[in-house]
């Protein structure tokens, strides 16, 4: 079973992605920042950049019957839609 979630934060697409066989991703602009292997609970972390400075990014993805997804920018909790 594959998850996959997908923000926009100014302009810059954010997509994370969770699948039993290859694990949780973290994507900005369809380029892979960060990648984990976990069962139960995994963080991803990842920057944006911008024309200003660089920007963090964190995404914590955990559950047990089903993976829940809450992603970050610079600490503040960005709006995400699930897709799959």
């Amino acid at each position: 079973m594959k998850s996959i979630w997908i923000a926009n934060y100014n302009g810059v697409e954010i997509r994370i992605e969770n699948s039993w066989l290859k694990g949780e991703s973290l994507y900005v602009d369809g380029k892979l920042q960060d990648q984990q292997m976990n069962a139960f609970s995994s963080v991803l972390t990842g920057k944006i950049q911008t024309s200003e400075s660089d920007k963090s990014i964190k995404a914590n993805l955990g559950g047990f019957f089903s993976v829940n997804c809450r992603l970050f920018v610079e600490n503040e909790l960005i709006e995400i839609k699930k897709i799959k």
